[in-house]
């Protein structure tokens, strides 16, 4: 990994975090921000032994979305020499991971920040979150996360969040699918101390990690088949699939009744 200027990393156990360290600014991205996120996943997307992504955040605010006054003038943002600088969105530096990832949020998450939450495959937040696309109030228009949204809701509930900048807390953001479960209300990302979110990374953590990005990757390919050819393709992943170590080391360990040992192959 390279020094980073505006997010911090760390590999242990199997998992990578990925935090935003920009705190200050209530973590608003910047170009190089969002590079330096791209640059991090990416590496951490083929390193066989990384199984699982978390994403949290320094400070208060999860995330504010885009810095305006950097994307303004783009001479405001400090460049990290140690990286390409890529001309990238942030949907896209988030949705090239091929493997689970849960944002873990304790501080609101606002705009553009919500491409964070709506590309990892779990959000655990505090009771407290509040989840709002200001947008409009600003004379812009949220259309990345609009592509984002919906995905999970339909066309009428994207664009009635997107046109009335209407705030949602955690509970309200499950029932439109946003969020997967609350956390509990005095959790710490340091201390972990919250019995579903660490059963949650238990559970990813002991299946097999190549039949679950082999999965990850039939999902996103599946948008492009048409559905005619949808059966065949999934018999031939399928097929693939069963030709590698790890699907063949979980069937061996199955019938001798014992836990598997990965290899990621």
């Amino acid at each position: 990994m390279a020094d980073y200027i505006y997010i911090k990393t760390q590999k242990k156990d199997h998992v990578f975090t990925l935090t935003l360290a920009r705190s200050e600014k209530r973590n608003a991205f910047t170009p190089t921000m969002v590079n330096e996120i791209h640059h991090a996943l990416a590496k951490a997307n083929i390193d066989k032994e990384i199984w699982l992504v978390l994403i949290n955040a320094e400070g208060p605010v999860f995330c504010s979305g885009m810095d305006l006054k950097v994307f303004q003038n783009p001479e405001l943002d400090q460049k990290n020499p140690e990286i390409e600088n890529l001309n990238i969105s942030l949907n896209d530096a988030i949705g090239q991971l091929n493997k689970p990832s849960i944002a873990v949020v304790e501080g609101d998450v606002m705009a553009g920040g919500m491409l964070l939450t709506l590309n990892t495959t779990y959000v655990y937040a505090k009771p407290d979150v509040k989840f709002s696309l200001p947008e409009v109030k600003r004379g812009i228009f949220p259309f990345q996360v609009m592509g984002a949204l919906l995905n999970f809701i339909s066309i009428k509930k994207t664009l009635d969040l997107c046109i009335t900048g209407k705030v949602l807390d955690s509970k309200e953001a499950i029932g439109f699918g946003l969020v997967s479960d609350v956390l509990a209300a005095d959790f710490e990302f340091k201390k972990m101390n919250d019995e579903g979110l660490n059963n949650l990374i238990s559970v990813i953590l002991s299946n097999s990690p190549s039949a679950i990005r082999a999965g990850m990757l039939t999902a996103k390919e599946l948008k492009q088949v048409y559905e005619t050819e949808k059966n065949s393709y999934l018999l031939s992943q399928l097929e693939a699939l069963r030709s590698t170590k790890d699907a063949q080391e979980g069937a061996k360990a199955f019938f001798e009744k014992r836990a598997p040992s990965w290899t990621n192959e």
